[in-house]
């Protein structure tokens, strides 16, 4: 792997012939674009509503304009299965025993990896060496090295380093991750009839589902602006919204640098360098990722690893480790698998609102679903000097994001201590000392079962069950309309996820109001129980 590295920073391979040229007027309206697009992305928009609507429309108008000009010069569709045979080739060739799975197409999950025999627990199933992983380092021994030294955008951002190392090595046709890269997921539009599994709680639904993108990313880099309107209510619309922003400027950004950097004179995408390449590279980068050390293990740093990023998502725990003395990534079996059964890991403590962002899927079944809730002491309140003072104490701030979850207990210590100081009075300020709060005063802060006073306890259940049933109200749906909503025939995969997303976000919702109006009833029954108390001993001592 090294020596082609070299070879390719000697000897530069050409952009693959394939693409057409523009003319210069073409050019000059494709950067003409590109500009507005950077002016656009590099405005901010502070506050979440119909500016930030606004914005994006421009912005989604200007990037539809880029990739429409650019059209002729996008990379063309490969046909995955196909190119699966040399893919095992490839990894057997580079010492990657592959016997005991195989990559099969899963209903309702896409590609994935199948036991070929059957594995208990803690069975290693799969060791990926470093020599095949594509990595920051393999992207600074490349053609894009002399880059990498001049920017410090690539220094700070290993994702974006290895989006762009990606995209040139997808340009390179003797590239040596060539039968890796022809296995990953690329635009490819078709119209096929599945039978998809949506799993709830409660039951399991079979409908007929038409796949538009059956075989390509469902990122929110890919939402049309009517999905993007489904998110209405949801934090995660904000998330989508920040995300192609950010993807835009990242590639407005990269492109003028690449019309004007000496360094980027034997870039293979110099000259084809397209939005639609650049968010697929994102894409594949976004979902496929994972944290490696590096090879002195002094750092960590990020990589592509190929066969393992073929593993699909479930609930459990992580078993996946790096194994320094090896220099390979060995991955075991979270639990039993059957021969024949899809072989899932877990990809880690993600809401669903992080798998749509990042990993371009929603689980309905996540055990470590929450959804975010932003709290701040108003700046109107005479007595934002003093709990701002508490709340730094507790570590806190006087404005952040919170979340609520699922489970049982829906909320943490944190919003509990937030709530808690934030619904105090000055009296019940004063009894804390801010300076020297000890461990068992923060631990009862954060306690949802020890309240401060009767009083606080009710004002602070019937805060959150106000706020969290207007956060509910934000929605154009309900979570029984949303079930209904994801029955139906015909549904994109893009809309599919969205509204499970937003069903799972209501059922959270729903399940923490109801929590708070317990919560809430049992303070005002404890503080009647007291009061009575209270009148009954000045009865005996009268």
């Amino acid at each position: 792997m090294g020596k082609k590295s070299k070879k390719n920073k000697e000897k530069p391979a050409a952009a693959s012939p394939e693409h057409k040229e523009l003319s210069k007027g073409e050019k000059k309206e494709v950067l003409d674009t590109v500009n507005q697009l950077l002016e656009v992305c590099s405005n901010p928009v502070n506050a979440a509503g119909p500016k930030e609507l606004e914005e994006y429309m421009k912005i989604k108008a200007l990037v539809e304009k880029v990739i429409d000009l650019q059209s002729g010069l996008c990379t063309p569709a490969v046909d995955r299965e196909k190119n699966f045979p040399g893919f095992i080739e490839w990894l057997l060739s580079n010492g990657v025993e592959t016997s005991v799975v195989d990559i099969k197409n899963f209903p309702g999950c896409g590609y994935g990896l199948q036991a070929t025999k059957d594995l208990k627990e803690a069975d290693p199933f799969l060791t990926i060496p470093r020599k095949v992983m594509m990595t920051t380092q393999t992207a600074r021994d490349s053609v894009l090295g002399p880059l990498i030294g001049q920017d410090k955008m690539l220094q700070a951002m290993p994702s974006i380093l290895l989006a762009l190392h990606l995209l040139c090595e997808k340009k390179i046709p003797e590239s040596f991750w060539k039968p890796y890269i022809d296995i990953l997921l690329h635009i490819f539009h078709s119209a096929e009839t599945v039978l998809l599994m949506v799993n709830y709680s409660y039951k399991t639904l079979y409908h007929e589902h038409t796949l538009i993108m059956s075989d390509s990313y469902c990122t929110p880099l890919y939402f049309t602006e009517d999905e993007i309107k489904l998110l209405k209510g949801s934090p995660v619309q904000s998330d989508c919204y920040n995300q192609l922003k950010n993807i835009a400027r990242q590639y407005a950004y990269f492109y003028r640098l690449f019309q004007n950097l000496p360094a980027t004179s034997k870039l293979p995408i110099k000259d084809c360098f397209t939005f639609e390449d650049y968010r697929w590279a994102v894409s594949t980068v976004m979902t496929r990722q994972n944290q490696i050390p590096t090879p002195d293990g002094s750092k960590i740093t990020f990589g592509l690893i190929p066969m393992w990023d073929m593993c699909n998502h479930c609930n459990g725990t992580i078993t996946t480790d790096y194994n320094m003395e090896s220099d390979c990534s060995d991955c075991f079996a979270l639990k039993e698998f059957k021969q024949g059964e899809q072989i899932s890991i877990f990809y880690g403590a993600r809401s669903n609102a992080e798998l749509l962002v990042h990993n371009g899927f929603v689980y309905p079944e996540n055990d470590m679903d929450r959804t975010a809730i932003k709290l701040g002491i108003s700046k109107s309140d005479n007595l934002i000097d003093k709990k701002t003072k508490l709340l730094t104490a507790l570590g806190l701030a006087p404005s952040r994001m919170f979340f609520i979850y699922s489970g049982e207990i829906p909320v943490d210590p944190h919003l509990v201590s937030f709530l808690r100081v934030f619904n105090m009075t000055e009296d019940e300020i004063s009894c804390y000392d801010c300076e020297n709060m000890s461990e068992e005063d923060l631990e009862k802060m954060g306690d949802v079962n020890t309240p401060i006073n009767g009083e606080n306890e009710e004002k602070l259940w019937k805060f959150l069950e106000t706020r969290l049933a207007l956060l509910l109200r934000a929605y154009d749906t309900t979570a029984e309309e949303d079930e209904n909503l994801l029955k139906e025939a015909g549904i994109t995969d893009n809309k599919l996820f969205i509204i499970q997303l937003r069903r799972c976000e209501k059922l959270i919702l729903q399940h923490a109001v109801q929590f708070a109006t317990e919560k809430k009833s049992g303070s005002v029954q404890n503080s009647k129980d007291n009061k009575q108390t209270d009148s009954k001993e000045k009865d005996v001592e009268s």
